[in-house]
C-alpha cells in the first residue's frame, strides 16, 4: 500500500456507518428472539402471562428499533446486508 493512499473519513459519515452496523446486529437479534417467540408460543411452552410479557416486549423492541432507525436517517431495508451468493442478512417477511 502506498504512503500517499488515504482514506478519507468524513464524521458524519462514519458516524451514520457505524450506527447502521450497530442496528444491524440488534435488528438479527431482535428478528431471531420474535422467531422464537413465535416458536414458544405454537408449541404451548408459554403461560398466558408470559405470552403477553413476551408480545408487549417484543412491541416495544420494534418501536425502539423504528425510534433509533428514523434518529439516524435510516430505514429498516438499509440495514439488511447482501451477503453475495448466501442472500441477504436480514429475512423480512
Amino acid at each position: 500500500m502506498s504512503t500517499s493512499a488515504r482514506i478519507d473519513l468524513d464524521a458524519e459519515t462514519v458516524g451514520r456507518d457505524l450506527a447502521s452496523l450497530v442496528l444491524t446486529v440488534v435488528e438479527l437479534l431482535r428478528q431471531l428472539m420474535e422467531r422464537q417467540a413465535v416458536r414458544r408460543f405454537d408449541a404451548g411452552d408459554l403461560t398466558a402471562e408470559q405470552e403477553d410479557q413476551l408480545g408487549t416486549a417484543l412491541m416495544h423492541l420494534d418501536d425502539c428499533m423504528t425510534e433509533l432507525c428514523e434518529r439516524h436517517g435510516l430505514r429498516r431495508e438499509d440495514l439488511n446486508l447482501d451477503l453475495g451468493p448466501l442472500g441477504s442478512l436480514l429475512p423480512y417477511d
